[in-house]
């Protein structure tokens, strides 16, 4: 093992950086000239714009420039376009509808843009926004995601009856209906996976600069890859040669999903750094990210399933409506469909998954894939549902999951979706976690704790994901005649360390010191080609491809190690950083291969991976909960969490990711909740009235990892940034009802606020009795 390479818990080498303030993020990005560009946007969820008049924005101080939808239309600028059509069940024709950077005739959600003024500094730009006026005709708003649905709703579409956006299916629904037909017992339940706002630390921003004379625009984003919105950019919006397009991305403050898009904002930005001729810069603010930042989960689900009579598993049939918002966003349709319910079948066998989607428009803010994409609303739907099988049928919910898991002999397995799970341990990670949880001792610490008035409960949830697969990735390791490395490649760091996670690999292969290794990201004009980072592929597909070009540096310097020493390229072997001839004592380091070189690029390689198939993190989550029934406060008392992601790069940076993704899980479990009145008015649109988790309500993680290597990518690894966020919130849940099962309630919705939870619990206590002994009314 390398000193720095595969395995070890290095620290990561951004953090100083970072932590000290020398970061560089988009917004400090500066320009001679700099403008700044501000928006108008919609106080209605849906009207009619009857006037626009930006007259007096225009003569106001500062002003440079007042842009409405008639001038990008008049200038043939395009839109921002959905990229995942979905086939509808019936084979009718995908509807997508137009997202206008700036609205013209209607607005269909709160925050919607009509107007964007461009001014010399940030303050005038706002103050100039307020005098733009709009004539108003407001419209009824559908914002309920299941019964937007129903006859009489008002429609966000014309082109989609009902607010249909698509009817999508999975499976065989007549061979599932069969054995359903022949089921012993079928467990029914209703769920809700609550709308979440992302807010990563740095709000989105966007600086353009125009070149009349190169006819060049360049563009600095945050976001999670350069490529896809160059290319967005230049083919869909401004209809450009893609060289004559630059998108840039800096240090990035968190993502989540929600920087992988393109946005109407950035449409705004680049033309009014084209039509200016000098650099324009839009940065949101905190409430401008609750309305416009594209939002995450919002499903309404029911859920069937089919078990014989020794608790097996044998079928399960979901119906789901899955919010869109007002528009289609890049990839929404595909997260709310294939990339979730291909996860159904979870860790266990069944002979037939079937899955309904009703993709529903609503008049509020587009939703998109956020941490986990899918596979956090699969998992919930499936660890609810059988935790409350577990319950009806008098079993535990450790023994229900060992009757149904795929057993590790079946690998490969195919699933009743489809999916090949090539490896995975499932019932040793459950049989670790409450081992290390000490299930076995809860029943004397829930003792404990009713002794202190509180309600204990412990929550078990399994979970599997399919991530770290889709397209290739490139890279590039390039060797200075200094020794000095240059890694560049297309993905795009948001936090989780990729400069220290590149560089160890790099280590591993050519015995380099980390601090001799410099990470590129996130600049179309070095870097030619790239996929971004999104599904946790960044290592399995970037690190793989970081790795064959590594090696290939390797190759090129046994043959010039052979060369220089006179020996071989067979009798050339390397090991820790040193190119040796076999039998001998003399050798080589890499530093000494290149000092030789006549070039100041003593070698260069590329390298590439496109992944055959997915990889299949999973693992165990394990929370024990109290409950304050007087408050309804939930707290969590221990958490447990055993994952398999495959071969470690790094334990150290691995349950950061870990740990993040579980604080995630617990905001959407306990306290993050997205609120639309019924006229679309986003009644948590700040944070005073959104909560997120706080290191108080966070608890502290006992973490262990079973390393089952995956077999579809060369590094053995599976994808971890997610895991966390798709485990924690059934498991937390569980334990929910697991406390207020006594009381007699078994159901609980997310978010579990002390507000619904205290509800909950008034509704199950039996009435007082009056005076004359009989319930009060």
């Amino acid at each position: 093992m390398a000193q720095f390479g595969f395995g070890q818990a290095m620290r990561r080498s951004e953090d100083p950086r970072l932590l000290t303030g020398r970061g560089r993020y988009t917004d400090d990005v500066m320009a001679d000239g700099q403008a700044y560009l501000v928006l108008v946007r919609s106080p209605f969820a849906h009207a009619e714009i009857t006037g626009l008049d930006v007259s007096a924005a225009r003569e106001a101080a500062g002003v440079l420039d007042v842009i409405t939808g008639a001038d990008l239309e008049a200038a043939g600028i395009g839109t921002v376009e959905c990229k995942t059509p979905v086939p509808n069940r019936d084979g009718t024709p995908f509807f997508s509808p137009v997202r206008p950077t700036l609205a013209t005739t209607r607005v269909r959600h709160v925050g919607d843009p009509v107007a964007a003024v461009v001014a010399t500094s940030p303050d005038l730009a706002r103050d100039a926004a307020e005098l733009v006026e709009v004539d108003y005709e407001p419209l009824d708003a559908a914002t309920g995601t299941k019964d937007t649905t129903e006859p009489g709703r008002p429609q966000v579409w014309d082109e989609a009856p009902n607010n249909i956006a698509f009817d999508w299916d999975l499976g065989d629904r007549i061979a599932t209906d069969a054995v359903f037909a022949e089921a012993a017992r079928v467990i029914s339940i209703d769920l809700v996976n609550n709308r979440i706002v992302p807010n990563p630390m740095e709000e989105r921003a966007c600086a353009a600069d125009f070149d009349p004379a190169s006819g060049v625009l360049s563009v600095y984003v945050s976001s999670q890859g350069v490529h896809s919105i160059r290319d967005s950019l230049a083919d869909d919006i401004f209809h450009l040669p893609k060289d004559k397009v630059v998108v840039r991305t800096t240090d990035v403050g968190g993502g989540f999903g929600m920087k992988l898009f393109m946005y109407p904002e950035y449409v705004a930005t680049g033309f009014a750094a084209m039509r200016l001729g000098r650099p324009v810069k839009w940065t949101s603010e905190r409430t401008e990210a609750f309305l416009s930042d594209d939002h995450g989960r919002d499903n309404v689900v029911q859920a069937d399933l089919a078990l014989d009579a020794d608790a097996r598993f044998l079928a399960l049939r979901v119906k789901t409506y899955a919010a869109m918002g007002a528009y289609l966003s890049n990839y929404a349709p595909f997260v709310a469909t294939m990339a979730g319910n291909r996860m159904l079948a979870g860790l266990y066998r069944f002979r037939h998954v079937y899955v309904n989607v009703l993709g529903t428009y609503t008049h509020t803010t587009p939703v998109d894939a956020y941490r986990g994409a899918g596979r956090p609303e699969a998992a919930y739907l499936v660890e609810r549902l059988v935790d409350k099988a577990a319950r009806e049928l008098g079993l535990s919910p450790v023994e229900i999951r060992r009757r149904n898991f795929i057993p590790p002999e079946a690998m490969p397995y195919t699933t009743a979706t489809g999916l090949v799970y090539d490896s995975g341990e499932f019932q040793r990670n459950v049989d670790d976690a409450v081992k290390l949880a000490d299930w076995d001792g809860f029943a004397a610490r829930r003792a404990a704790a009713a002794d202190r008035g509180k309600l204990a409960g412990i929550g078990l949830a399994t979970y599997v994901e399919a991530c770290g697969g889709g397209g290739p990735e490139w890279a590039t390791v390039r060797v200075a005649r200094s020794g000095d490395i240059t890694v560049t490649i297309g993905t795009q760091s948001n936090g989780q360390g990729h400069e220290t996670a590149y560089k160890q690999l790099v280590a591993e292969q050519l015995g380099v010191a980390p601090d001799r290794i410099t990470v590129v990201q996130g600049d179309t004009t070095i870097i030619a080609r790239g996929s971004g980072t999104g599904g946790s592929r960044s290592i399995p597909v970037g690190g793989a491809s970081v790795n064959v070009a590594a090696l290939a540096v390797q190759d090129r310097a046994k043959a010039l190690a052979a060369d220089y020493m006179e020996a071989a390229v067979a009798d050339i072997h390397y090991e820790e950083g040193r190119f040796s001839i076999v039998g001998t004592d003399r050798s080589m380091t890499l530093a000494d291969i290149a000092q030789r070189s006549p070039t100041e690029v003593a070698m260069e390689e590329q390298g590439s991976f496109k992944p055959p198939a997915a990889t299949f993190p999973n693992g165990a989550h394990v929370v024990e909960v109290e409950v304050d029934p007087e408050t309804g406060g939930v707290e969590i008392v221990r958490y447990t969490v055993v994952d398999d992601f495959g071969r470690v790069l790094n334990p150290l940076m691995l349950a950061g990711q870990v740990h993040g993704g579980v604080a995630q899980g617990v905001g959407q479990a306990l306290l993050e909740h997205t609120v639309f009145d019924s006229e679309g008015q986003l009644l948590t649109g700040s944070l005073m009235d959104y909560a997120l988790p706080r290191a108080d309500v966070l608890p502290f993680l006992t973490f262990q990892y079973n390393e089952v290597p995956c077999t579809t990518n060369p590094l053995g690894v599976k994808g971890a940034g997610e895991a966390g966020a798709i485990g924690a919130p059934p498991a937390i849940i569980n334990a929910v009802v697991d406390a207020l099962a006594p009381l007699g309630i078994e159901h609980v919705d997310m978010p579990a606020t002390p507000d619904a939870v205290w509800a909950l619990i008034q509704a199950a206590r039996p009435a007082p009795l009056s005076s004359n002994g009989l319930a009060a009314q």
